[in-house]
């Protein structure tokens, strides 16, 4: 992706280790940054459905790295869920999209077996077309 991208030795420093839901968000941020052509930090508002539990919730800390939102700043919110959907608002012309996992990454995510397998599997994730594991809808539906 670009060259600002947030390193797997960043997000582990940030998270404290690596998983598959800590890439994603990672991927879902720069995906959202490139199609809404939206600033970092403030440019955007970010809502999650369905990573209020762990492991998914990880997928939070991954979104605040790659677009810079945070809660501080409000910008930001997680909400229950039985499904994964992240919803991106570009704050200055109200473009949205919405994503969510392809239905073989979300049966490849539940096949993982303990820690190890679970960060071979983060590292290649980190490595591939984020648009081959995420549905992408340009109009975005509501949270």
């Amino acid at each position: 992706m670009g060259k600002d991208r947030i390193t797997l030795a960043e997000a582990i420093k940030f998270h404290g280790h690596l998983g598959p839901y800590l890439v994603l968000g990672i991927l879902a941020g720069e995906i959202a940054i490139k199609k809404l052509s939206c600033k970092k930090y403030f440019g955007l508002e970010v809502k999650v459905r369905g990573a209020d539990k762990k492991p998914r919730s990880c997928l939070v800390d991954g979104l605040q790295l790659s677009t810079g939102v945070t809660y501080g700043k409000g910008n930001i919110k997680r909400m229950e869920g039985t499904k994964i959907q992240i919803l991106f608002r570009n704050l200055k012309n109200n473009k949205a999209i919405s994503l969510y996992l392809k239905k073989d990454l979300i049966k490849r995510l539940n096949s993982l077996k303990g820690h190890n397998d679970s960060e071979v599997f983060a590292k290649a994730l980190y490595n591939t077309d984020p648009l081959k594991i995420f549905n992408l809808i340009p109009k975005a539906q509501h949270l």
